[in-house]
């Protein structure tokens, strides 16, 4: 449920925040081909002419419709034709019986690095060419190599972004309690007090959908114990018995242990699921705040809130020494060794195929040479801009990493313990263990 809120969502974030932006949209959007050739897959030669390809993909809509706008500027590069094949929100219910019976797809987009690592063992996945993976180094941090990789080899390339850092505030409950946007930790602490002191509940918080919980802690743990611990909490390589696990979920107490700051106490909290929550917030005027990524801004303006004025937001603020992002995403793959297959995923990793995209709604780029100066509204180029900003320290979301049973399954795992330490956080250590337990059951 998460991944299709991400991707269907963020295409109305960036419709409507481009009605913030003092650019006209239609005038940004570029028209297949107009960009100068950025590799040699497009070296702006028709190398690939008679060559069919076709690439499979969960979007649909306006989503599909923008990418088919980056296929067709690759098509009038190259000649060759692309045929776009939509697997639905389940891609490997999509894929497996095609993989299975000999007839994959040239290219899959996969919604998530677990299927990258599940595909390679199944010995499904075709190696990078050299030139793709040129394309990776030139573009992207190492983090992303490794994140398209399995055993040492490289597979895919990260090829759209959702940022999931960010905190949702509706800004007259913000004037009406005299607050201001933190920038800490300890300032949105402060801030809460606030806010309720205002009689305004701070936060509704998206308790019944488990996702929201794992999206919180993984921010928390990202700034409190550093990428390098991310990354290894997210292998299991330290347990969840571990102090840096302790030091977040005290810091997320801060926010559950106390009754007045979410809206209907813990209880409430775990009835509510997104996007009901974010309605509390703006269409109800019920919270001040909201913690969730870039997509609720559309539930946002359905409610009635306009982006930029009564909906904004603020950067995570920092509980440590580092300033989290944290990233999901979609990741391009080969299924077959084929030389348009290839040729595709170079031009969607270099950095012409990123800003043609980042011209059109629904996007952000995980490439770091795609300029903020590409994306159609100011929100958006902010948004972008703090992913380049990250470098090295972004982070991809941790139970998206994880085995599904352990960060991906409702009633189970990472989403039933963290709903448990919601209704109560007294007991930190014990929370621990039982997140460790679950973990050693998810990583045999």
């Amino acid at each position: 449920m998460r991944k299709t809120i991400a991707t269907v969502t963020l295409t109305g974030l960036a419709l409507a925040l481009a009605a913030c932006g003092s650019q006209d949209n239609a005038s940004s959007t570029p028209a297949p081909g107009d960009s100068a050739p950025a590799s040699s897959a497009a070296s702006g030669a028709k190398t690939l002419d008679g060559v069919t390809i076709e690439v499979a993909a969960k979007w649909t809509g306006q989503e599909q419709e923008n990418f088919q706008q980056v296929l067709k500027a690759f098509e009038a590069k190259t000649g060759a034709k692309v045929t776009y094949a939509s697997t639905g929100e389940d891609t490997g219910a999509y894929l497996g019986p095609r993989i299975q019976g000999g007839s994959p797809p040239d290219i899959a987009i996969l919604p998530q690095p677990g299927l990258v690592q599940q595909y390679a063992k199944e010995k499904a996945l075709k190696p990078l060419t050299a030139e793709v993976q040129k394309q990776i180094d030139d573009n992207y941090t190492p983090y992303w190599k490794e994140l398209g990789s399995a055993d040492g080899q490289v597979y895919g390339v990260l090829v759209k972004a959702a940022h999931k850092s960010l905190v949702w505030y509706r800004d007259q409950a913000f004037q009406d309690a005299g607050a201001q946007p933190p920038a800490t930790w300890d300032d949105l602490i402060k801030t809460a007090q606030t806010v309720a002191d205002s009689g305004t509940a701070p936060f509704a918080l998206c308790g019944a959908s488990g996702w929201t919980l794992t999206d919180l802690f993984e921010n928390v743990y990202l700034s409190t114990a550093g990428p390098d611990n991310y990354t290894k909490l997210s292998k299991h390589e330290i347990p969840w018995t571990d102090a840096t696990v302790t030091t977040a979920l005290e810091k997320i107490a801060q926010i559950v242990g106390k009754k007045e700051f979410l809206l209907g106490g813990p209880s409430g909290a775990l009835q509510t699921d997104f996007p009901t929550c974010a309605t509390q917030v703006y269409g109800q005027d019920k919270a001040a705040m909201v913690i969730e990524a870039d997509f609720v801004a559309t539930s946002a303006e359905q409610s009635g809130a306009k982006l930029g004025e009564e909906a904004k937001y603020f950067p995570f603020p920092k509980a440590g020494d580092t300033e989290p992002v944290v990233l999901g995403g979609d990741i391009a793959v080969a299924l077959k060794d084929s030389k348009g297959g290839m040729a595709l995923l170079e031009f969607l990793a270099s950095k012409e195929g990123g800003e043609i995209w980042a011209k059109l709604p629904g996007y952000l780029s995980p490439n770091r040479n795609v300029s903020p100066d590409n994306y159609p509204a100011e929100l958006t180029k902010k948004l972008a801009q703090t992913i380049i900003s990250a470098g090295e320290a972004v982070r991809y979301d941790m139970s998206d990493l994880a085995p599904s049973a352990f960060g991906g399954t409702e009633g189970k795992g990472e989403w039933k313990l963290l709903q448990d330490f919601v209704r109560d956080p007294s007991d930190v250590k014990g929370t621990q263990t039982k997140l460790e337990d679950e973990a050693k059951k998810a990583w045999k």
